[in-house]
């Protein structure tokens, strides 16, 4: 039984990592609760927020518990890529919308791809790894890693392969925009995979990859290429597809107000697109909000900061939507902290926010390239 201490949550979940380490077939929540000094509901939510982490694992969403790739990272030395990687390989991928398992694998011996973390697929038929599993070097992670690359993967930026009944699909993950050191794989039942399935798929995971690359501190995105991809297309405009993906991904608005000295005024804001208009949170202590209330007219600004350069650009009047004690807006909230963080942070983020605002464009527009 755990010792008796003054941050008992604090020991418990330390209590509970050590009784899974212990346990490398994994454990059961009978076990767990009958190791553990605590009460069924609060062990759900301990497990839940440690799997949030990647400490801990779940091979099925009934199944037994596991040590998850940052737990099992403490028994195997230095990690071969920044511990944060995970952490945003697990926000971008439970932010992703996707509905097919993504996994992140980095190279080992023998030209083998270990599986570090995964977010299992939604539906009840899906491709799953266990912790641990390492894939052949024929399979689309293990042929990413390759040097040299084919020249086929090399063109097309990732590599498709069959295993088994599964349909996998590998992005590199660049340090230097260049070399991969990490590969974020989608696995899916081969039945369900088709071209609507590819055109709305592929484009989504090379943007999680070039962002993963982008957080280890890429200047830019261009794998297998030794100089970087300069060359820009013509100024495109985006279609509504393209643009609606954009304003999906993690990216802050910048909002930009005037004050009432008659400056202009600049802030990153988080937003949420819900097709018509625009939500924004003002969190207390923030001054802009105050000035939308004298003055309504904002414009809105997102874009990537890699090719193609996407760009969008909005202009309207900016309505008070929810007072900090309308429910509505800790729903709002809500989606917006699993968004930018990966996680529902709302009960703790809420005192802090003051009120939202809602901006029906104007005018809107969406573009590539540089003009």
């Amino acid at each position: 039984m755990p010792i008796e201490t003054d941050s008992p949550s604090v020991e418990r979940a330390l209590f509970l990592l050590e009784t899974l380490l212990e346990q490398p077939q994994g454990a059961d929540i009978s076990d767990l609760l009958s190791r553990v000094d605590i009460s069924r509901s609060s062990l759900f939510v301990l497990l839940n927020t440690l799997k949030t982490l990647g400490y801990v694992e779940q091979a099925e969403k009934r199944g037994r518990y596991r040590a998850g790739p940052r737990l099992l990272a403490w028994q195997g030395g230095a990690s071969p890529l920044p511990a944060d990687l995970l952490t945003a390989f697990y926000h971008e991928a439970e932010s992703s919308g996707l509905e097919e398992t993504l996994a992140l694998f980095v190279p080992v011996s023998e030209g083998e791809a270990l599986v570090l973390g995964q977010v299992e697929g939604r539906r009840e038929v899906r491709s799953v790894f266990e912790t641990g599993q390492r894939l052949p070097v024929s399979s689309a992670a293990g042929q990413v890693f390759q040097s040299p690359i084919s020249i086929e993967i090399q063109a097309q930026g990732f590599c498709l392969n069959r295993r088994g009944d599964a349909l996998d699909v590998a992005f590199p993950v660049c340090r230097d925009g260049v070399l991969p050191n990490a590969a974020l794989l989608l696995s899916a039942p081969a039945f369900r995979w088709d071209e609507t399935a590819a055109e709305r798929v592929l484009p989504a995971l090379r943007e999680m990859s070039a962002r993963l690359s982008y957080r280890l501190g890429a200047p830019h995105y261009s794998p297998w290429r030794a100089e970087a991809q300069t060359e820009l297309s013509e100024t495109l405009p985006l279609t509504e597809t393209q643009l609606a993906a954009l304003l999906k991904a993690p990216w802050a608005a910048r909002l930009a107000c005037v004050r009432p000295d008659g400056a202009p005024h600049v802030v990153p804001v988080w937003h949420e697109w819900d097709g018509e208009a625009f939500h924004v949170l003002a969190w207390k202590g923030s001054r802009w909000g105050d000035y939308l209330l004298a003055n309504p007219q904002v414009s809105l600004t997102v874009d990537e900061p890699w090719l193609p350069l996407r760009r969008i650009s909005a202009k309207g009047i900016a309505q008070p939507e929810f007072d900090a004690d309308d429910p509505r807006l800790n729903r709002l909230l809500a989606r917006l902290s699993h968004r930018y963080l990966g996680q529902n942070l709302a009960a703790s983020l809420a005192p802090q926010v003051e009120r939202s605002f809602i901006i029906t464009p104007s005018a809107l527009r969406g573009w590539q390239g540089i003009s």
